[in-house]
């Protein structure tokens, strides 16, 4: 009696062990295909304030990394700007979905993004295993930018992007993370939106794919039904939905910044729910992915 158990936990041990390394062989493809090439992830939402989140995203990046992955990680901040905003006593203000930024305000930006969010990302990916160096925007004038309007302030369109410190870094085997402040002609800095930062670093690198980390599943053709998800769109499909109505309201700037990485060279660009543990990893290195991609006028593949 006591051998049967014992044979018949041998076997499913032996099972569950062959399913991983099965899981690890279907990776390999996609492992080949992403080595020695750069990806841009875009990270924020949720998935940058839980903790657990956080540890699982960093993981994923650490381990692209330690396999050839040349990543560079874009991030914004802004529950972190809220919270030491309102423990200042300075309200929030918002236009069209972009902060308001005074003068006080963008001092507050930069310490909190530039500061503690971006060193304590470094930090982590340090604790995992990773080796990180923390940039930003201002570093040798990586982004230059022109105020967008009197009426947001100090907030930046991006004019210019010079990768080079970037590249040195990738070169050297860091993970540049970087916040998302720019400068302009005078040396003034303003707070810029992460997502359109993140398509224009990545257009500049010319990178393999571009991640966009939302709290959402991606693009849904009925946003009522979480099985309708669009798993592939081309630019000429994301035009056609906007037309239609498919993709409205907060998903148009999203799609607009994938659209335009994929314009500036990108090859691929995944919008992907960073609330599921190993998002990245799911995305990436598996057959079925999780996200919406987005490709130029025809399927390349993942």
């Amino acid at each position: 009696m006591f051998k049967r158990i014992e044979l018949v936990s041998e076997d499913v041990k032996s099972v569950t062990n062959a399913q991983k390394a099965q899981i690890l062989m279907n990776a390999l493809p996609y492992i080949k295909k992403y080595s020695g090439k750069i990806i841009v992830v875009k990270y924020g939402g949720n998935a940058m304030i839980n903790e657990d989140l956080r540890k699982s995203v960093m993981g994923d990046i650490v381990l692209l990394n330690l396999i050839g992955v040349k990543v560079v990680l874009v991030h914004g901040g802004g529950p972190h700007i809220k919270e030491t905003l309102n423990r200042l006593g300075m309200e929030s203000k918002f236009l069209n979905g972009l902060r308001v930024t005074d003068a006080e305000t963008m001092k507050v930006v930069q310490m909190v993004l530039a500061g503690q969010v971006n060193k304590d990302l470094v930090n982590l990916i340090g604790t995992i295993g990773g080796k990180a160096i923390g940039l930003c925007g201002l570093d040798d004038q990586m982004i230059k930018v022109q105020k967008q309007s009197d009426e947001l302030g100090y907030v930046g369109r991006i004019t210019d992007v010079d990768v080079s410190i970037i590249k040195d870094n990738l070169d050297k085997g860091y993970i540049p993370v970087i916040s998302t402040i720019g400068t302009d002609t005078n040396g003034q800095a303003y707070n810029i939106n992460a997502d359109t930062a993140a398509a224009k670093i990545a257009g500049a690198l010319n990178a393999e794919c571009m991640l966009s980390m939302t709290n959402i599943d991606g693009v849904l053709k009925d946003k009522d039904d979480p099985d309708s998800l669009l798993t592939e769109i081309t630019l000429e499909q994301a035009r056609q939905l906007e037309n239609d109505g498919i993709i409205a309201g907060g998903m148009i700037p999203k799609v607009q910044c994938c659209t335009d990485a994929i314009k500036a060279g990108v090859k691929r660009v995944f919008i992907i729910n960073g609330t599921v543990p190993h998002a990245i990893l799911i995305e990436m290195l598996t057959e079925e992915g999780l996200g919406t991609m987005f490709v130029g006028h025809y399927s390349i593949g993942k």
